[in-house]
């Protein structure tokens, strides 16, 4: 059985989020801060991935202290209460070859310590000497104890409401080990 392995470039690598609300939407980056992927015989058989919940940013508020204000209410406990959970980890559990370089996929996703399951496809172009893959992965934050202004939890919000869904895009570049 020929086995490769890889390990991400967090350098390389881009996660970007998306976050809406009644009035509009918010937009960001956040780091990948590690991560690998395990090939069989040329197919995905396992991998894992690591963001860096202290890292977030956001791209579409330019006042400083509005940025800042933002960004210390997303590393709080209201959001990703970043001081007791910095990773934010995603693991392959099982992926299946679809199409050309693409995967469907069953991961487990843990936000502030609690696990779900997800299932997503993956897109995996692959040398010898680099992998990268992009995905898009829809989360429901209220699944992982994320509950600030979500209708799920509170009524009459009015257009404070934020919606409970939000993107993660993401584009990790991996080296061969």
């Amino acid at each position: 059985m020929d086995t490769k392995n890889f390990k991400v470039n967090s350098k390389n690598s881009l996660v970007e989020w998306i976050g809406r609300k009644v009035t509009g939407i918010h937009n960001g980056t956040i780091e990948a801060k590690e991560g690998n992927f395990t090939f069989e015989n040329n197919i995905l058989s396992s991998g894992k991935f690591v963001i860096n919940t202290k890292s977030i940013k956001i791209l579409d508020i330019e006042d400083t202290e509005t940025n800042t204000q933002f960004a210390n209410h997303l590393a709080s406990d209201d959001f990703f209460n970043s001081d007791q959970f910095p990773d934010a980890v995603f693991e392959i559990k099982h992926a299946e070859p679809s199409e050309t370089n693409v995967y469907h996929v069953t991961g487990d996703l843990t936000i502030k310590g609690i696990t779900h399951s997800i299932i997503t496809s993956l897109q995996i172009v692959k040398t010898d000497n680099i992998a990268v893959l992009d995905t898009k992965i829809v989360i429901d934050r209220t699944k992982f104890n994320i509950k600030f202004r979500s209708s799920n939890f509170f009524t009459n919000l009015g257009d404070t409401l934020i919606y409970n869904n939000f993107d993660l895009n993401i584009h990790l570049v991996a080296d061969a080990l």
